[in-house]
């Protein structure tokens, strides 16, 4: 399937590794040019000479700042000349307790998954080149709580809505939007939960033996889900919230 997106150009962030580098490498194989967004400029620059030349630039900032997503958008423009959308991947949130974390940490929370989300939306659509196809890296919390995961248990199913407002709101004028729950994908930040708790082998064993397909995904898996919705192949999908993860998730 062609799914013609060659030459078109996204801006990726928390591009410097797991699910955001997955989908900027499955969107550049797919001859798309991208605008990588992290906070480690070394990965960031390994990441850009590893694809083929004029197909990717980095900018190495911190997401939370607030110039950071007009920043991005300038730079596609500047450097590509177009924007048609975005991948919008953020640091998940710490764990705990709904009535144990501080409100000091639900302030950085809201800071971090749900303005950052917002901004990065706000600033690609203002400067997009086309109607835009915005993608967000959500959680299977937006369904379901995750034990130990109240930042993300209340924050991650008001961007899950804000998927769909944003889709009704930019569909008039050809804009799509998409929410991807990646609950069992294995990456640094799974790794890092495992290693919270007291056995991580045990951790991950027994995730695994929750997951019908009976292993964590691979990063690439869920970039390719991810390439395919923001291109013009899935033309007629918008504000959906999908999930990536095996089969884990139980309700529908």
């Amino acid at each position: 399937m062609d799914l013609q997106l060659t030459d078109r150009t996204f801006v990726v962030t928390a591009a410097s590794a797991g699910l955001g580098r997955a989908c900027a490498d499955a969107l550049v194989a797919e001859g798309a040019r991208v605008v990588l967004v992290a906070r480690r400029g070394e990965v960031l620059d390994g990441a850009v000479a590893s694809y083929p030349q004029g197909r990717a630039v980095a900018l190495a900032a911190d997401l939370t700042q607030p110039e950071t997503a007009q920043r991005a958008a300038e730079l596609a423009l500047d450097t590509f000349g177009r924007l048609d959308g975005a991948l919008v991947s953020v640091g998940g949130p710490l764990r705990g307790a709904a009535l144990e974390n501080s409100d000091a940490e639900w302030h950085a929370a809201f800071d971090s998954v749900f303005l950052t989300a917002l901004r990065v939306a706000r600033a690609v659509v203002a400067a997009a080149t086309a109607p835009p196809v915005l993608g967000f890296v959500l959680s299977t919390s937006v369904k379901a709580p995750l034990p130990h995961m109240a930042l993300s248990n209340g924050l991650r199913p008001g961007l899950g809505v804000l998927v769909k407002q944003l889709g009704d709101e930019l569909g008039p004028k050809g804009g799509r939007t998409f929410g991807l729950m990646p609950g069992s994908i294995l990456t640094e930040r799974i790794t890092w939960l495992h290693n919270q708790t007291s056995d991580p082998a045990a951790a991950r064993a027994s995730a695994e033996a929750g997951i019908p397909l009976r292993r964590f995904g691979e990063p690439a898996e869920f970039g390719r889900v991810a390439t395919f919705l923001l291109s013009p192949a899935a033309s007629y999908v918008t504000g959906s919230v999908i999930p990536v993860d095996g089969g884990a998730m139980r309700a529908l």
